[in-house]
């Protein structure tokens, strides 16, 4: 099951990205990208993390505007798979960049300091 789910992740992965990208007429959205794409193991809903280029005012209305067009999304993408039936998306933003960006920090200040 784990090969099957991890190569339903990545289809959805690039499918959703190209839907986002080329389909989706919504200027609020600005610039998105995927960073990871997790499908429960019954393929009832998929979790997509995503990141946006810019400040947190912008991430969230980002975001609010793919929950918006999530209708949308899920249909193209239900044209695209051949699976029965096509999962619920949830979108969440994906703060590691910004984690993994203060961590850096503080062990670049760390290391300065000695």
């Amino acid at each position: 099951m784990g090969l099957k789910k991890d190569k339903m992740d990545n289809i959805i992965q690039k499918e959703v990205s190209e839907i986002i990208q080329f389909e989706l007429k919504n200027p609020k959205i600005g610039f998105v990208t995927i960073t990871d794409v997790d499908v429960t193991s019954d393929m009832s809903y998929a979790k997509i993390f995503v990141s946006f280029l810019g400040q947190d005012a912008r991430k969230e209305a980002g975001l609010k505007a793919l929950n918006q067009s999530k209708g949308f999304i899920r249909s193209e993408l239900a044209k695209r798979l051949t699976i029965r039936k096509t999962p619920e998306l949830i979108f969440q933003l994906d703060n590691s960049l910004e984690k993994g960006n203060k961590i850096e920090k503080i062990l670049h200040d760390i290391n300065s300091n000695n």
